[in-house]
């Protein structure tokens, strides 16, 4: 994947980062570069960047990062309107990789639709160290591609870029519709896995810096460019933790800010000790990030102690927010039950007045028969990989049950 690009604006940066978790070569040329000319010659139009040549595709000038994965993967639509699948996924993180696995090994025509990359936030986990079978460890992006290849030899379909806007139950034995700018998805069967995004931080100037020194997640082709600079990421959960093992291999100091007293509550303990055994990272107890700013670009922030109140300016050229879960589930009819917090309730979980001839649905079903909900969108789900991995393939059976 060639891009041509002047600077490391924010949509450079972010294509490049979903190339990273796609597990596709990328490289940035210049524009007056040789390479970069020959690109920009082929463009039907004038130039305006960053450009993108994707594989044998001529290049175009994306305006966001899904133009960049329609190009590569497809639109929704290309599917023929009149087949109608038996088991669509939303959301390619690890619950909805499982799912994709176990239903196309088991014979299900299966579609996954994937909003952004696949992987879902544990994608963007530099090295996860306590997953099953992996000793020394294996990065979000590498456990993904593997589980995405698996699910593709099986036989499933995969449709990236392309957001669900709506689902439309099936009644009367009709199927269910998914709704997506790209086009529909009519399945007997659907499994919600969208997972669930970072909580965005409501302070003076962070929307105005976001992609250019700010960033949700660990962002991993940002690590790249804070070599040599002061970094702050903020978060107590694995995560930040994972994000900021990372950082610490090219920026010259990580600063951890958590509003706790610690680490030891929120965060796994082979994390912690990493972190205490690291140089370059350092962690700031009850303190919290009130500012931001920078000409163009991030270059200073406060941060305020919680307990005395104080607020103290301190530069940073890079700031990571790893800020705890919010659902990601406003397409979802209310025929789907949602608890006060909006992650989606499941089994018992279910009121008793939205239970069928007295039963609660089964362990990952929903309110809508035939509808299931995995991985860390579903209520009191255990927000690990491992845990969204096996609820991914629990839910196979059920499925199997309903199609019957």
């Amino acid at each position: 994947m060639r891009i041509v690009s002047p600077t490391a604006d924010a949509l450079t940066l972010a294509i490049r980062d979903f190339l990273d978790r796609m597990g596709m070569p990328n490289r940035v040329y210049a524009p007056d570069s040789e390479l970069g000319r020959e690109i920009s010659a082929g463009l039907d139009g004038a130039a305006s960047y960053p450009l993108v040549q994707a594989l044998d595709h001529p290049p175009i000038a994306p305006r966001t990062v899904r133009d960049v994965a329609v190009t590569i993967y497809g639109r929704p639509e290309d599917i023929d309107v009149d087949t109608v699948v038996d088991l669509a996924i939303v959301g390619a993180g690890p619950a909805g990789l499982a799912t994709a696995v176990y239903g196309a090994s088991e014979g299900l025509s299966t579609v996954v639709i994937e909003a952004e990359a696949v992987g879902g936030q544990a994608g963007t986990s530099s090295m996860i160290r306590n997953y099953l079978g992996f000793p020394r460890g294996i990065s979000g992006m590498r456990l993904a591609q593997r589980a995405r290849n698996q699910a593709i030899r099986f036989g499933t379909r995969f449709f990236t870029g392309w957001e669900v806007l709506a689902l439309e139950p099936g009644a009367g034995g009709a199927p269910h519709v998914l709704h997506t700018d790209g086009g529909d998805v009519r399945a007997r069967a659907v499994v919600v896995a969208a997972g669930v995004s970072y909580r965005k931080l409501r302070v003076p100037g962070v929307d105005e810096l976001t992609g250019t020194g700010v960033f949700y997640g660990s962002a991993m082709t940002a690590a790249r460019e804070m070599e040599g600079y002061d970094v702050v990421v903020v978060g107590g959960g694995n995560s930040a933790g994972q994000a900021a093992i990372h950082l610490a291999r090219f920026a010259s100091s990580v600063t951890i800010l958590v509003r706790r007293a610690g680490l030891a509550e929120t965060m796994s303990s082979y994390l912690v000790n990493e972190i205490r055994w690291s140089s370059r990272i350092t962690v700031q107890p009850c303190a919290e990030v009130t500012e931001v700013g920078g000409d163009g670009r991030l270059e200073w922030l406060t941060v305020r102690d919680t307990t005395s109140g104080s607020g103290a300016r301190r530069e940073a050229r890079g700031l990571f927010l790893l800020l705890g879960a919010e659902p990601h589930c406003d397409w979802l009819p209310d025929a789907v039950a949602r608890d006060e917090k909006g992650f989606v309730l499941t089994g018992r979980d279910v009121p008793r007045d939205r239970w069928l001839d007295g039963l609660p649905p089964d362990s990952l079903a929903t309110t809508v028969p035939g509808v299931f909900t995995v991985g860390d969108l579903r209520a009191g789900s255990m927000k690990r990989v491992a845990a969204a991995s096996g609820e991914g393939a629990s839910v196979v059976p059920l499925v199997h049950a309903w199609l019957q």
